[in-house]
């Protein structure tokens, strides 16, 4: 998983206000943070960290060479990003502050590989019920995804987390007894009923009591 650079400044100011104008002016408030360190408050341009991340090829996991005030290169993750509800562009970004020689603990995303056979031969369907798991590695062994290979599932059948083979040097976080993905029987179609026909007029002329009889309730 190749780095990818990002340039941030240091910002003096923090709140709403200094928000809106950051933003009115091309960037947005980042904060720059790490284990046994201090936060800092930066500002970054929200298109670049949008480039650098899909440029990864791992989403929130890319592995950032962050730059600040033309300073010495820092290694960071992407922890949290803010976004605009309605319009979905960046608001707030949160980076932590790697250290590349200890593991730390990370979401991946599952991929899903092969066709089921209970998909393929049995019409059944396929329930894809997890799609990421956490795992801990070391930053530089962390997989862009985690493949899960589906083929051997016939209909009642399921995949647990405990079932997932991961890469080398990576330890499962997640909890082993979590469905994955199961291959579920398709849903018995509803056969309408019929509704009771409606008799024909001779029929329903002699079923009904004459006028001025009683109809007695037998005892």
């Amino acid at each position: 998983m190749a780095d990818t650079a990002l340039h941030a400044q240091k910002r003096d100011k923090t709140g709403k206000g200094v928000g809106r104008k950051l933003r009115a002016a091309g960037r947005i408030p980042a904060v720059l943070y790490g284990r046994g360190t201090e936060s800092v408050p930066l500002a970054v341009e929200p298109r670049a960290l949008e480039k650098v991340l899909a440029a990864g090829h791992a989403g929130m996991n890319t592995l950032i060479d962050l730059q600040v005030d033309g300073g010495a290169q820092t290694v960071v993750l992407v922890k949290e990003l803010q976004r605009d509800p309605v319009k979905g562009t960046l608001l707030h970004a949160d980076l932590y502050r790697v250290d590349l020689s200890q593991t730390i603990e990370v979401a991946v995303p599952l991929h899903i590989v092969g066709t089921a056979q209970g998909v393929a031969l049995s019409g059944g369907i396929l329930d894809f019920a997890l799609r990421e798991i956490e795992i801990e590695c070391l930053p530089r062994a962390i997989p862009d995804q985690i493949d899960v290979d589906v083929s051997a599932l016939d209909i009642g059948e399921s995949l647990h987390v405990r079932d997932i083979v991961l890469p080398q040097g990576v330890t499962l976080k997640s909890d082993p007894d979590l469905s994955v993905v199961s291959v579920v029987a398709p849903a018995a179609e509803e056969v309408p009923v019929a509704a009771p026909a409606a008799p024909v007029e001779g029929e329903a002329a002699a079923a009904a009591p004459a006028a001025g009889t009683e109809t007695k309730t037998p005892s």
